[in-house]
């Protein structure tokens, strides 16, 4: 029962550093952009038209594929 002395306030100063850790990253920004980090990891950073085919439409992805075409009449 003596080791409860020790415990009790151990586990109490843990959940208060918890707590202060909590709200500092919420005070400092950490969960304002939530969906960015999921956007970002599937973004590859090649934005530049490929320039061995020309004839061949950007995807949405921005890549070229020969099985999109566009619509007759439209470039």
């Amino acid at each position: 029962m003596s080791i409860l002395i020790y415990l009790i306030p151990v586990a109490l100063l843990l959940g208060a550093l918890g707590l202060v850790a909590f709200l500092w990253s919420i005070r400092s920004g950490q969960y304002d952009d939530l969906d960015g980090a999921a956007v970002r990891i599937l973004d590859d950073g090649d934005n530049e038209p490929l320039k061995d085919a020309p004839d061949r439409p950007v995807t949405r992805t921005g890549h070229r594929s020969a099985d999109v075409r566009p619509p007759e009449g439209r470039l």
